[in-house]
């Protein structure tokens, strides 16, 4: 998002990356070495500040707060990470279904053939 973009759409963005490592890791209960784990392990990789200080974005904090959920609960962080990227990537496949299916409705004019 260019640095000219008015503050307020900034903040609604989900991606804009409007917090350090010590906030994110308060908002989340967590430590910054949680975060930095979770960064190697590639769950998240948060953009960088001109300083080069981590910054995250309120949809990193989700993913994070997802992975925290699963390490609070006996998961290793490793496997938690693979989870939460598995989990990740099943919601894109079942919207991107759901598109497509919107789409062959509205091009057949009818209602879908077939279960759902």
């Amino acid at each position: 998002m260019p640095a000219d973009t008015p503050l307020s759409d900034r903040l609604d963005d989900d991606d804009y990356p409007a917090y350090t490592m010590g906030r994110a890791a308060e908002m989340l209960g967590t430590t910054p070495g949680f975060l930095r784990a979770i960064g190697e392990a590639r769950l998240i990789t948060p953009l960088r500040s001109e300083g080069g200080h981590r910054r995250y974005s309120r949809y990193q904090l989700r993913i994070a707060a997802r992975a925290r959920e699963l390490v609070d609960r006996g998961t290793p962080i490793e496997a938690a990470c693979r989870i939460v990227i598995l989990e990740d990537q099943l919601e894109e496949a079942q919207r991107i279904n759901a598109e497509y299916r919107r789409a062959a409705r509205e091009g057949s004019g009818g209602p879908e053939a077939g279960p759902s």
